[in-house]
């Protein structure tokens, strides 16, 4: 057995933190710091130090599971694959191969992100796929590419967050969502930089705030407007910066004056000298950020919202500047490569546009295929699961649990419990795996290699420690094995070092160009920032190929636009898809604890954490508390339009009084997403997981 330690990351969030794993008895491993990884310099939260309980095979699967009589049992290999190919081939046959859908996870590594849109697109020949990435980030994706020409989560390091003057941060509890990420926030207001936190509830983060806003949930975007109008009136403009590095100003700023900051107050709740305050601490200072996450994101206007978040930058010269800049904090491990290189419904590697024909053309040349094989775009992942059962009757769904995490989930789990066929790959059996007629046990982090892309940018490799259990078989492995049944022989290759020299071809010349990132250069660098693209040969003294250094900040020249410049993007303040009113008088708003990852799926099996966030709660102010007559730990009915859950109260004044939050980690009666929206967004297609309409109902004892 391997006793030395390997250099790795953290399996959980997109700050992907850099570990050592060294291998002790029992098939698992232990953590140790590693103190060279620049992002967490060997701090870990709860998860990433208790990341090695799920290698435990007491936890875990172990072996394929069928389903027989109604119930799962232990299968061969053979049988489950077989069984798989025979009922894709007949949904196919029958129904077309847009019956077939296929479901990705922003937790996949890049390599598997790929051979899984390459399997959709070329082997079942299905357009029917997407990922839970779009659930994360995609508004701030669709906003940036409207503005910049490109989304790069963030377009410069973490490390520069201590050196601006101000970060405007809005929709993040990063104190308990990315733990590590907080001492940066820490170093910005020791170097004397101000932290402004937006959010509607006192979280953990912004107690560390100089100065917090609590709008009231779905009031973002006219919040951004509210204070861009303050920075016209009061000739905070960088004039000079608008005209030689912008386009489209003069609209954006008519749009902007229609939102007075009086009006912005009695939109948002946020006082005209707060937001005045909030103009002040974010133009006096040379430099200046603003960082968007889920809160303003979740939205049916979750674009327009970043949008005008923005235009903020845009107007005061915080944009392609060093030390200043708009970025978004990607949520999902691999959220950044998982819709970079091809299960998003739309794209393919590269970052490249499915219905773009040159790129169609260089795609299909490095997959051996016909450009005009390849499908159009499909459905965006929530309207892909809509479909189950009816337009889709097979569906292949890899690292996502939609069961938990979708919106409308009663709904989402009726269509699945629909479906013809349903296989799902996961370390563990989630709540989705056990509707399966199939569900396949496939290799973790620390039991297989492959590359991730952080929300920095940087593209990062993850390596083996262990071998996994027997019985246990990599995605790849999946992939390669039903590409086979299916009748496509070669392409899908098991190694995932092979499958990325692939990757690195199909990317290049894209957006996110990655033909100049290697496996070496991964291991023997701290990442690559993308893009990276490959080097001229004859280049370096010796001619050999001179390597690109990779690109850890964007646009400092100028922005992926044609003509270089950014776009003012002219939109405008309008109300959540369902508003409060007589029968439903309370907004919910939902989020994540410390102590839990997403779904739950693998969280909620390790001991510690679940001691430390036992299950679901009710947030509520004491004012509506006192009207409904509920104590502490009291269970609490929520009801909106598309269900009922019931969790305990837990009375705070950090929430607003109109206000309720629940955190979405759990499935049953205290599923949170039984009742969001999925009012979607017209461009990113995003649901409105931040703002529904719901009411109180006090439950007996």
């Amino acid at each position: 057995m391997q006793t030395s330690a390997t250099p790795t990351h953290c399996p959980y969030c997109a700050l992907q933190c850099g570990m050592n794993l060294t291998p002790v008895p029992g098939g698992t491993v232990e953590v140790s710091e590693r103190t060279d990884f620049p992002v967490n310099r060997g701090a870990l939260c709860g998860k990433g130090r208790t990341a090695p309980a799920l290698l435990s095979s007491r936890v875990r699967l172990t072996t394929p599971l069928v389903r027989s009589g109604g119930t799962l049992v232990p299968a061969g290999w053979d049988e489950a694959l077989d069984r798989i190919a025979e009922g894709l081939r007949r949904t196919r046959t029958e129904h077309g191969p847009d019956a077939v859908g296929v479901f990705g996870g922003g937790g996949l590594t890049n390599e598997k992100a790929y051979a899984l849109g390459k399997f959709a697109r070329v082997v079942l020949g299905t357009s029917q796929i997407d990922y839970n990435g779009r659930f994360c980030m995609s508004s701030a994706a669709a906003a940036g590419t409207k503005a910049f020409g490109l989304d790069r989560g963030l377009p410069f390091p973490l490390e520069d967050i201590p050196r601006t003057g101000c970060v405007i941060l809005v929709g993040s509890n990063l104190a308990e969502t990315m733990p590590p990420s907080l001492r940066f926030f820490t170093e910005l207001k020791e170097n004397g930089g101000t932290l402004i936190v937006v959010d509607p509830r006192r979280t953990r983060t912004a107690e560390q705030a100089d100065l917090h806003l609590a709008p009231r949930p779905g009031t973002d975007l006219a919040l951004a407007l509210g204070l861009l109008h303050l920075v016209v009136a009061e000739g905070r403009v960088d004039e000079e910066y608008v005209q030689a590095r912008t386009d489209g100003w003069e609209e954006a700023r008519a749009a902007v004056m229609a939102h007075w900051p009086e009006q912005v107050e009695r939109i948002t709740g946020v006082s005209v000298p707060q937001l005045r305050e909030a103009v002040r601490l974010f133009c006096e200072p040379a430099d200046a950020m603003v960082l968007t996450a889920r809160g303003p994101e979740q939205q049916s206007k979750g674009t327009d919202t970043v949008g005008a978040w923005i235009n903020l930058c845009l107007a005061t010269g915080r944009a392609g500047r060093p030390r200043s800049g708009y970025g978004c904090l990607t949520g999902q491990g691999n959220g950044q490569g998982g819709r970079e290189h091809g299960q998003k419904a739309d794209q393919l590697p590269g970052y490249r546009k499915l219905d773009d024909p040159a790129a169609r053309r260089h795609v299909a040349e490095v997959w051996g295929v016909d450009p005009d094989s390849l499908p159009g775009p499909g459905r965006s992942a929530y309207e892909l699961l809509d479909a189950l059962g009816t337009d889709i009757r097979s569906l292949l769904l890899m690292g996502s649990n939609p069961v938990v995490s979708a919106p409308r989930a009663a709904h989402i789990e009726e269509r699945i419990r629909s479906l013809d066929l349903l296989v799902v790959c996961d370390v563990v059996l989630s709540e989705t795996a056990a509707l399966a007629d199939v569900v396949l046990p496939v290799t973790q982090w620390a039991e297989e290699t492959g590359t991730t892309t952080s929300l920095e940018g940087r593209v990062l490799l993850r390596r083996r420690a262990i071998t996994a259990p027997e019985g246990v078989r990599s995605d790849l492995e999946v992939l390669h094995e039903l590409a086979d049944r299916l009748g496509v022989e070669k392409g899908f290759p098991t190694d995932p070092e092979e499958v990325f020299e692939e990757l690195r071809r199909a990317s290049a010349g894209g957006p996110a160009d990655y033909s100049g990132i290697t496996y070496r250069r991964l291991a023997e660098e701290n990442g690559v920032f993308w893009p990276c693209p490959q080097g001229e040969p004859g280049a370096s003294a010796d001619g050999s190929v001179d390597a690109h250094p990779g690109t850890p900040r964007l646009f400092l020249d100028r922005f992926a636009t044609a003509d270089g410049r950014a776009r003012f993007v002219p939109v405008s303040h309008r109300a959540i898809a369902e508003e409060p009113d007589e029968e439903y008088p309370v907004l919910l708003t939902t989020g994540r604890v410390v102590a839990q990852y997403q779904s739950g799926a693998q969280t909620r099996r390790v001991a510690e954490l679940n001691a430390a966030a036992p299950g679901p709660f009710v947030e509520l102010h004491p004012r509506l508390a006192a009207r409904l007559g509920a104590a502490e730990g009291d269970p609490v009915a929520v009801v909106s339009r598309r269900g009922r859950a019931v969790a305990p109260a837990r009375i705070t004044t950090a929430i607003r009084p109109d206000t309720v939050f629940m955190p979405f980690h759990w499935p049953g009666e205290g599923r949170a997403n039984t009742l969001t929206n999925p009012a979607l967004d017209p461009t990113s297609r995003m649901p409105e997981f931040k703002a529904c309409a719901v009411r109180l109902e006090a439950v007996r004892k």
